[in-house]
């Protein structure tokens, strides 16, 4: 049997078919893509961020937010809130009136002085650690809440409630319920962007950003600090601009009708927006992480230029150049949670402040010399207080002692978007150990937050098997007025 030959009477090659077929269905597609080309535009709205605003109840200075979170929990009486009743009883046994508020037992010593000099500072004359001098000169700024309390000593859900406004996982997060409110205001990035510590993630991992039962989109973006914001974001080669939009195009047509057939896979949605973003994001996103476009002497106030306060000053400065351009909610993050400082405080807590206290300061400063700190909410603090007892090693040396986790008094502080400057709010007992005077609750955290944002926390609510979900649960807090401007 004679072999079938691959040219036709013709002679023209079978793989020639392929080729003009391919090429009358690039023709066609153009022909399809330019004659919806009035459309493009509509296109490009839909592949932002895919947020819109759902929840504002009423006008309000902050229009976005800057979340240092400072995971371990921050010494209070180390920090903020000196008492003079520790100095006096220095050595003093106190360990059976609290035993049940104490996690390690067994390395629970006596009362525990501060072995950090406190001084007034500012108009407000607000007391404030040596620990944190560059801080010190911005205390003019901030409201200090020194009366906040949780509701679990043990880090894992203390993270998860002050994140999310409850002990247990998969809730969203502060950020993704402010994003699911508010929406986006630049359509090329991402309303919710995290600046994590590339040394490594904190405890509880990406959960601390979850967008839990709201929609994926609402997650956190993670950005990198250094290098390309986010892997693979541009492509590996270069084309003509109407070829690339043409293919983006044309993918958006086919993801918007593999999606409508799949109507019960929200996560599609999901997906599709944020390909569609990273789209956008190429030429915008790599923009606002370019330091290079910053003065030296900015660099030096952020201490871009020492390694100690390098890599928090970088996403410090980050942070600023991401809510000038319009992103909703910026979130900074250190590896592990080096505020825990169970041992040998006068040293760990030290370097914790050395790490973020210049940063932070230069911040507030730089944030407000460019007049956005008025509509910008600026969040400071951990999940979590300390103990005014002694957690000694397990040497029991006495010169090595630390801190022991306590959930009766957390020290925290807001500055801008609406806030008082200057003012101190809330008492504790006169060890530090608990909240006695204006105690403030995380859902009265939360409620104010969302209130100077201009959301009503009673009606950001998403329906979750029958019931009306919120950030504050079903809680009643209360909005913490006496410190809004």
């Amino acid at each position: 049997m004679a072999r079938t030959s691959d040219v036709s009477t013709t002679g023209i090659h079978r793989r020639r078919f392929g080729q003009v077929g391919s090429a009358l269905l690039w023709t066609a597609l153009t022909q399809l893509l330019h004659r919806d080309a009035c459309s493009m535009e509509d296109a490009r709205q839909r592949a932002g961020s895919g947020l819109d605003t759902r929840a504002v109840e009423h006008s309000s200075q902050a229009k976005a937010v800057i979340h240092l979170f400072m995971n371990g929990g921050p010494s209070q009486m180390d920090l903020f809130d000196p008492k003079s009743e520790l100095e006096k009883r220095h050595g003093e046994d106190y360990f059976n009136k609290i035993a049940g508020e104490v996690e390690f037992p067994d390395a629970a010593g006596a009362l525990l002085k501060s072995p950090f000099k406190f001084s007034q500072h500012g108009q407000c004359g607000a007391w404030v650690s040596s620990a944190m001098p560059f801080f010190a000169q911005q205390i003019d700024r901030v409201s200090l809440i020194r009366s906040m309390y949780s509701t679990n000593l043990t880090h894992e859900p203390a993270l998860y409630k002050i994140q999310s406004g409850s002990e247990f996982i998969g809730r969203p997060t502060l950020g993704a319920w402010v994003t699911y409110g508010l929406g986006s205001e630049n359509q090329n990035l991402p309303a919710y962007v995290v600046l994590d510590d590339p040394l490594g993630l904190p405890v509880n991992g990406i959960d601390n950003w979850t967008s839990g039962y709201l929609p994926p989109q609402y997650q956190g973006t993670r950005f990198r600090a250094t290098g390309a914001p986010l892997l693979d974001l541009k492509p590996d080669f270069e084309e003509p601009e109407s070829i690339t939009v043409m293919e983006r195009n044309l993918i958006a047509r086919l993801d918007r009708l593999h999606e409508q057939l799949r109507p019960s896979r929200p996560q599609l949605g999901a997906r599709i927006a944020s390909y569609e973003l990273a789209a956008h994001m190429q030429v915008e996103a790599t923009d606002a992480l370019d330091l290079s476009q910053e003065t030296q002497a900015t660099l030096r106030m952020y201490g871009i230029d020492r390694p100690t306060t390098q890599s928090y000053g970088r996403r410090c400065l980050i942070a600023r150049r991401l809510i000038e351009r319009g992103v909703r909610f910026v979130q900074l993050y250190i590896n592990g949670q080096i505020w825990d400082n169970h041992n040998n405080i006068a040293t760990s807590l030290k370097e914790a402040c050395d790490r973020t206290d210049q940063p932070v300061a230069a911040l507030l400063a730089d944030l407000s010399q460019r007049g956005l700190l008025d509509e910008t909410l600026v969040l400071w603090g951990g999940e979590m207080g300390r103990l005014p007892i002694a957690q000694l090693p397990s040497n029991k040396d006495a010169s090595k002692a630390g801190r022991d986790h306590n959930k009766n008094a957390i020290c925290t502080w807001l500055a801008g978007g609406g806030v008082k400057s200057g003012f101190v709010f809330g008492e504790t007992d006169e060890l530090g150990f608990a909240a006695v005077e204006n105690r403030v609750s995380i859902e009265d955290w939360h409620a104010t937050i969302l209130y100077l944002l201009g959301i009503d926390h009673q009606s950001l609510v998403v329906e979750r098997n029958g019931l009306n979900e919120r950030l504050t649960g079903v809680t009643h807090p209360r909005i913490i007025k006496e410190i809004l401007a």
